[in-house]
């Protein structure tokens, strides 16, 4: 079973950023399960933890339980959603507020897909040069594609492009979470308990006497 958390920074109820968050969560389950895997979602609505994140932002001594089981959650997943509406040309503050607060090193390495909501497509940069760099500074593993979700983009040829955006973006993010199941390992084989590759047993054996046959070899042709 993989955990797979959706951060979203919405503000109203229903909520597109929200919507978009159902999204990707969807395709990525699917993704996971197509690799033989079950997938527990859960979502973080941060607009729900607004009070304790300003109290953990300003007290730190003040109880935030809501808050605690949201970045438990997340510290804990093996995949991660992280979506955010656009203001004033970046990610909101509540969205922001949420990542400050987390323990250093929490999403270090964690497979990561970032998307974001607007009214204009004029903000679609906001992924490459506000919410890539965050995550990215944070250490999470962030995949290739981002998401960018345009109120003006609904019912249009860019809209239904974006809907090949989200299968892609969930595949990738699919592939970080669970190892796909027509890969194979590499040529040094898995590793055993002490981190030594179980095929390096076999090859420092030298059963053939390749070593002793190389020692004798003096570079010459013949």
């Amino acid at each position: 079973m993989r955990s797979l958390v959706v951060v979203t920074a919405g503000l109203s109820s229903p909520s597109s950023t929200r919507a978009l968050g159902d999204a990707l969560s969807a395709a990525t389950a699917s993704h996971v399960t197509a690799r033989g895997e079950g997938v527990d979602v859960t979502v973080v609505e941060l607009r729900e933890l607004a009070a304790e994140l300003a109290e953990a932002m300003t007290n730190w001594v003040t109880p935030t339980p809501a808050l605690e089981a949201a970045q438990n959650a997340v510290a804990q997943a093996d995949g991660l959603i992280a979506v955010s509406p656009v203001f004033q040309g970046s990610y909101s503050g509540l969205f922001k507020m949420f990542f400050d607060t987390l323990q250093p090193h929490a999403l270090n390495g964690l497979p990561t897909l970032i998307a974001a909501t607007g009214g204009s497509s004029r903000h679609a940069l906001v992924l490459d040069y506000a919410l890539r760099p965050l995550l990215n500074y944070l250490h999470a593993t962030v995949v290739p594609t981002g998401v960018f979700q345009a109120t003006e983009d609904f019912g249009t040829a860019e809209g239904a492009r974006n809907e090949q955006r989200i299968e892609r973006a969930a595949g990738e993010l699919a592939d970080l979470m669970v190892r796909p199941l027509d890969r194979v390992s590499g040529l040094a084989g898995p590793l055993d308990s002490t981190g030594k590759s179980e095929a390096a047993g076999e090859l420092d054996s030298d059963p053939a006497g390749f070593r002793a046959l190389l020692s004798r070899h003096d570079g010459q042709p013949g």
